[in-house]
């Protein structure tokens, strides 16, 4: 018993020079759709932003939430279709977007309330918050928005009374447009516009694999040159390209490191940013 103690002081002593280093910080975490439906792991994942929160540290997550998406859209009857990885987004698809978007916006920020901290969800539509403009693509993808700028101010303000931010990846035009934009994407234009000390991608693999059939070909560091690489080799393949971008977008527009991580595994946020060997893959400048 007095060894399990001791391991546990350990542990917190190790924590103490990563909480120290990151107090008043910003760490955006993006939190991907396919396992934002899996309650026992968005429970580790909010209990691990809410000790984040406790600690000093300033996160703010975005979500996607493309399964729930396509599922609402298969029961009534429309198909979705992709070009790229993008949705094409007509009208009545964006509304659907919005509204699985919403419902899942405020299930993650009544489930931090119920941890005991203050939290808000936003909508990068509103307040300027996440500007876009048509997306150009050889097809029409319809309403599918690029992003073109933040404006960091709302999230700085709910910040700064020591609100968890919660933020869905809508976007608004000049035009007055709404747009769908991608959650990646949008997790690394937020990163830069709050000019966060680290982002982090949730996803349901363990990071970047030189062989994803061999669990010992993970990498647990890159440089962005490196990443640039392993896209070129195509060792980084389908929906890894656009998460792997993100990284490189993030690191080349100030943010100052990128993880992507497991949040299957319990408590891969604390084990990422509070122990010396981390878990996931790093990408650094």
């Amino acid at each position: 018993m007095v060894e399990e103690a001791i391991k546990k002081a350990e542990v917190l002593i190790e924590a103490l020079p990563y909480i120290r280093a990151f107090q008043k910080k910003i760490i955006v975490i993006k939190y991907g759709g396919s396992i934002l439906g899996e309650e026992k792991i968005r429970k580790n994942v909010l209990q691990d932003i809410v000790f984040m929160n406790f600690m000093g540290i300033r996160p703010v997550l975005v979500h996607g939430g493309g399964p729930n998406i396509s599922d609402r859209m298969r029961a009534t009857g429309k198909k979705a279709e992709f070009v790229d990885g993008m949705r094409v987004t007509d009208e009545a698809t964006l509304a659907v977007v919005e509204e699985e978007l919403k419902k899942l916006n405020d299930v993650i920020v009544q489930e931090l309330k119920e941890l005991g901290v203050d939290a808000v969800g936003l909508n990068g539509k509103d307040n300027n918050l996440i500007q876009a403009v048509k997306k150009e693509s050889k097809v029409d993808l319809g309403l599918v928005g690029q992003i073109t700028g933040i404006n960091s101010k709302p999230v700085i303000d709910d910040l700064e009374k020591e609100k968890i931010v919660v933020i869905l990846p809508m976007g608004r035009g000049k035009d007055g447009n709404v747009y769908n934009v991608n959650a990646d994407e949008a997790t690394a234009s937020i990163a830069v516009g709050l000019k966060a000390e680290k982002m982090v991608l949730l996803t349901n693999v363990k990071g970047i694999m030189r062989n994803p059939e061999d669990p010992h070909s993970f990498i647990s560091t890159l440089t962005k040159e490196e990443t640039k690489g392993l896209i070129d080799d195509k060792v980084v393949q389908k929906g890894m390209i656009p998460k792997v971008n993100a990284c490189i977008a993030a690191l080349e527009q100030g943010v100052k490191k990128t993880h992507i991580i497991d949040a299957c595994l319990a408590h891969a946020l604390l084990l990422e940013i509070f122990t010396d060997k981390g878990i996931g893959t790093e990408i650094v400048s």
